[in-house]
């Protein structure tokens, strides 16, 4: 079918189609450098980011079976080189480059990783000197974790019964590199330590390349290490070689054979000490008992006779008790005569009188009150019933007596004293000596009084 011919009606989705065809035919390898940006990690475990230089930007999508391979982390604004094809996205019509490898552009990807990782666990503390702990100076056994078939695992043994034959070995056999080797060493390491039958760990294997040591640079092992409760020696590689491992660890020794070395002193070493050690202690000894000695002989030409020492012990005894029985004396004598003063002058301050005078002085001022009291009262009664008799002749019941009568108005009370202020017809209530009385305003004449 000619798609070009001007009857051909293409559908979106076919038109797409096609052109995803081309570009998967025409760019099924191809290597792209640029700079990473708009980068973001789904819940799906894919990868997205956009590639982009001066010129242009590619999207670009890297399957989570891909991203799991990846020895370091992507940020944003990364230089980086990919290896993959050119693909669209229908659903968008974009065409996007599906990565399958990644490395940072000028730096090789584990590098990049090894700088990355030491970083991270570096700010977590993983490096800390406090954490480290000091080798056992005299272990018992030691627990050797490397490649049994490797050239560490020989040099380690051979140095160690050259140095201290009786020194037992205990092998942890793992894979030092490939897929799966690191799984293997950080497993080895808590084995190690859930048996707690070791003293001092060491852990490593020969020299190599970047690659070849990278097991001892993931993140599994360095936190194996890091959690370990048996001291752990670090011994990877030669000694230009530095690894994660390396960091973490509680010593680091530059080679295999030069962590046996660090392990324990020579067998000789340690005779030759254990000799220099005696010779000082045999010297020590000697001169503490000439000091003791000499010492001896001064306290015993310092040594009085016994019995002389006793005869100035009983004089000062004597002495001191005449003394005591003066000072008993004069102490008691004194407070006798205290006690004489106190007594006499209590008796001369008798309360007794005292009180029986006081109680006089009281009698004779109730006698007196009851007086000023009878007359007090009678002067009020006097008073209340000369008021009483004035207020008798001043009552106006004795004028209703007489036959008068208080008029007030029927309605309110209000006491009517002009006839002026009444009206023909107006009801009055007239209060009389005994009783009250209702009448009628028939007639009214005013007239002074």
């Amino acid at each position: 079918m000619d798609i070009f011919s001007e009857k051909t009606i293409l559908s979106v989705s076919r038109l797409t189609a096609l052109l995803r065809g081309v570009l998967e035919e025409n760019f099924e390898q191809l290597w792209v450098q640029g700079e990473v940006s708009n980068l973001s990690y789904p819940s799906s475990g894919h990868c997205y980011f956009t590639l982009k230089d001066a010129g242009a930007q590619l999207r670009c999508v890297m399957f989570k079976s891909a991203v799991k391979n990846l020895k370091f982390r992507l940020t944003d604004g990364m230089a980086l080189i990919c290896r993959g094809r050119i693909s669209v996205y229908d659903q968008r019509g974009e065409y996007q480059l599906i990565c399958e490898y990644l490395e940072p552009a000028g730096i090789g990807a584990l590098q990049t990783a090894f700088v990355q990782l030491k970083e991270k666990l570096a700010g977590e503390g993983l490096f800390a000197d406090a954490h480290k702990v000091s080798m056992p100076r005299f272990p018992r056994k030691i627990g050797v974790i490397t490649s049994p078939t490797g050239a560490a695992i020989h040099d380690i043994i051979n140095v160690l019964k050259r140095r201290f034959a009786s020194l037992e070995v205990l092998l942890y056999p793992v894979r030092v590199q490939g897929e799966g080797a690191a799984l293997e060493i950080a497993r080895a390491i808590d084995d190690m330590n859930r048996m707690a039958e070791v003293d001092i760990l060491l852990v490593g294997r020969g020299g190599g390349s970047l690659e070849d040591l990278w097991a001892f640079n993931e993140e599994v092992v360095a936190r194996a290490v890091y959690r370990s409760k048996i001291p752990v020696i670090s011994a990877v590689g030669h000694e230009t070689d530095w690894t994660i491992c390396d960091f973490v660890a509680d010593l680091r020794a530059p080679t295999p054979s030069a962590a046996a070395e660090l392990v324990i002193a020579s067998a000789e070493d340690l005779r030759g000490q254990i000799d220099t050690l005696s010779h000082r202690l045999r010297r020590a000894i000697e001169i503490l008992l000439m000091t003791r000695s000499s010492r001896l002989d001064a306290l015993r030409r310092s040594l009085h006779d016994p019995r002389t020492m006793l005869g100035h012990l009983a004089l000062r005894v004597d002495d001191l008790s005449g003394r005591l029985d003066m000072a008993l004396h004069v102490a008691v004598s004194r407070r006798r005569d205290r006690f004489v003063h106190l007594y006499q002058a209590l008796q001369h301050n008798d309360p007794h009188g005292r009180v029986e005078s006081l109680r006089q002085q009281i009698m004779l001022l109730t006698v007196r009150a009851e007086g000023a009291l009878d007359q007090r009262l009678e002067a009020v009664r006097q008073k209340f019933g000369d008021n009483a008799a004035r207020l008798e002749v001043l009552s106006p019941l004795r004028t209703l007596a007489r036959g008068y009568a208080i008029a007030a108005r029927a309605g309110d009370g209000t006491v009517v004293t002009d006839a002026a202020l009444l009206a023909i017809g107006e009801q009055l209530q007239l209060r009389l000596h005994r009783g009250l009385a209702s009448c009628r305003v028939e007639s009214v004449e005013s007239g002074k009084t």
